[in-house]
Formats: C-alpha cells, sequence, structure tokens
C-alpha cells in the first residue's frame, strides 16, 4: 500500500486531516452564508467560485475578503471596525443556518477513514474553520467518530492572545503530543499550500489532493511529499 510506502513497510502512527477542501466540500453552504449578508448589504453575490478562492484562513479573513471584493473601504474591512464586527456576526448567524445543508463528502474518504481505523491508526483533525461550526458539522455529516482529537482556528491560543492557525506548525505539534505519536511516523493529509508549509515545519510526511482548494492555485506548485486523486489511493 501506499501509505505503508511512506513509512518503510509500517502504517503510521498518526494521520492528521484537513476539513475543507480535504474531507468535505463546503463551499456551498459557505457561499450560500456569504452571498446572504451581501444581499442584505445591498451587493451582489458572491457566489461558489469566488468563495472557494477565500476560504482557508478562518472565518473572520473570509468575511474580510467578501467584504473587500464588494467594494467596501479599508476602514470598514480592518477587523477591529465595527462594520467589519457587524458583518462577522451577521455570516456567523447566517452560516449557523447553512451550514451543513449542502455540504458533501469526497469520493474515497470514509473508505480512507474505516480502513485507518480499522488498523489501529489513531486518527486527528486540524482545520482553520472555527469550533463553532467545525463540530456541528462533523455531526451533521456523522464523521465525528472517526477523531480522536479535534482542533479547530480558534481552539489555541499563543502567549500574544492570537489564534493559532495552519500554516504555523503549533497546531499539528500540540496534537502530535496531545496524541502520543512522533512526527517522523505522522502523516498529514490536506488541499492546500498551508497544510503543505505546517506539516513541512512540524516534519511530518504530507499528502495533498488536488480537489479542493487551495484558493485556486494548484496544488502540486507547492511541492507535497505526496499527491493522490483520492484518499483511497492510500490503500492501492
Amino acid at each position: 500500500m501506499l501509505i505503508q510506502q511512506m513509512f518503510n513497510g509500517q502504517l503510521p502512527q498518526l494521520v492528521m486531516f484537513d476539513l475543507d477542501g480535504t474531507l468535505v466540500d463546503s463551499i456551498p453552504d459557505l457561499a450560500a452564508a456569504i452571498d446572504q449578508v451581501l444581499l442584505e448589504y445591498g451587493k451582489p453575490c458572491a457566489g461558489v467560485e469566488k468563495v472557494s478562492h477565500w476560504i482557508g484562513n478562518g472565518v473572520p479573513v473570509l468575511v474580510q475578503r467578501a467584504l473587500k471584493d464588494a467594494g467596501f473601504s479599508e476602514q470598514e474591512c480592518a477587523l477591529e471596525s465595527p462594520h467589519f464586527q457587524q458583518a462577522l456576526s451577521d455570516f456567523s448567524a447566517a452560516y449557523d443556518q447553512t451550514n451543513g445543508h449542502h455540504t458533501t463528502i469526497y469520493p474515497g474518504v470514509i473508505t480512507c477513514l474505516e480502513a485507518l481505523q480499522k488498523a489501529g491508526v489513531t486518527l486527528a483533525l486540524i482545520t482553520n474553520k472555527s469550533e463553532r461550526f467545525t463540530h456541528r458539522l462533523l455531526e451533521l455529516i456523522h464523521l465525528q467518530h472517526y477523531f480522536a482529537l479535534v482542533v479547530c482556528g480558534d481552539s489555541l491560543i499563543d502567549e500574544q492572545g492570537n489564534a493559532i492557525r495552519k500554516p504555523d506548525p503549533k497546531a499539528l505539534l500540540h496534537v502530535i503530543h496531545k496524541l502520543k505519536a512522533q512526527p517522523e511516523n505522522t502523516l498529514m493529509v490536506g488541499d492546500s499550500r498551508h497544510d503543505i508549509e505546517a506539516a513541512k515545519a512540524a516534519g511530518v510526511t504530507n499528502v495533498a489532493v488536488p480537489y479542493g482548494y487551495n484558493h485556486g492555485e494548484p496544488v502540486q506548485l507547492f511541492k507535497p511529499d505526496y499527491l493522490v486523486s483520492s484518499l483511497d489511493q492510500l490503500f492501492a
């Protein structure tokens, strides 16, 4: 199997997965929430294609990018501005309603998760999505039971009070430590440069999938260790 070839004929101790663009296509739900907010503000809808290029850095950055694209001023788009804070609140309320309604699990994902779990490999999820939306989505699509640990974009805070998100490797290292694994026996699976950069910085083997988002750029440009067209190919 390919996954054994990565680790000298053995299975890894731990496999960490990204969520959006790797395990699930959640863009329709996110786009619906963004468009609802833009329409309330008298702006045209952004649509799925634009939103697919804006995600990956957490909800505040997604909302900020949407506001900038809609023509709001730099002052209005500043994270600390009342206008932005209201837009963030409006988006969160809208996404509470759309979250999970049109999200789909990519082909090969369940086969991969089932095979790893059956083989006794520990699984974890590391996403830049906030806890408010991640756990609810996992429940709605029935994926929560696969993961020993879920770390979201606002789960970890640094000494300066800032959220720790990929490509910062600290989230990966935190999971490795909590689950008593070793970086050299750990695999990170994702769809974006953030996943690849975080894995490399943490000393972790990484696999990328090309069907995700990655801000509209081919993920191959960021030189993942391995590239698979679907996650069940890990067991080919």
